[in-house]
């Protein structure tokens, strides 16, 4: 019985010290599988990929919140100006828009949310063919200004 409720405590001390997830990953450390981006801080951020067109229509929607390790990544073919909107979003959003070889073209830092129509584009002010969506505030504490590279992980085509 002692050896059971001494690994319940290791468990649970194991999970007390654990991130708790508020702030991207830090430079160094161990990578999270799956898709991912990293910024040019070195911090890393998973990220869900949008890749059809019922995917990047849906975006963030409706969602209530987005974790600070977390983003959204729109691939797109063809390099193209594609303005973004806020509908039915509920959070703030930094929208960078990229280019495959990992390239920040354009950065719209804190772009409200909307809901209601008639809501409002935000267009970059470069063509793109990637746009990575995150909570306001990451892209200026990252790094993330024209001209700056990021560099995707378990991407497909990136």
């Amino acid at each position: 019985m002692s050896v059971r409720l001494a690994a319940l405590s290791l468990g649970l001390a194991l999970i007390a010290c654990a991130p708790s997830g508020s702030e991207p990953a830090p430079a160094g450390a161990a990578a999270p599988a799956g898709p991912r981006v990293i910024l040019p801080s070195g911090a890393v951020v998973r990220v869900e990929l949008a890749v059809t067109d019922a995917e990047r229509t849906q975006g963030l929607m409706f969602r209530e919140s987005l974790a600070a390790d977390a983003g959204m990544l729109f691939l797109f073919d063809g390099i193209e100006l594609r303005p973004f909107w806020m509908k039915n979003c509920h959070f703030p959003l930094d929208i960078v828009h990229l280019t495959k070889d990992g390239t920040v073209v354009d950065v719209l830092a804190g772009v409200p949310p909307c809901a209601a129509d008639p809501c409002p584009t935000y267009p970059p002010a470069s063509a793109s063919d990637t746009v990575l969506e995150l909570n306001a505030g990451v892209a200026a504490k990252s790094g993330l200004v024209r001209g700056a590279k990021v560099r995707f992980g378990d991407v497909p085509g990136r």
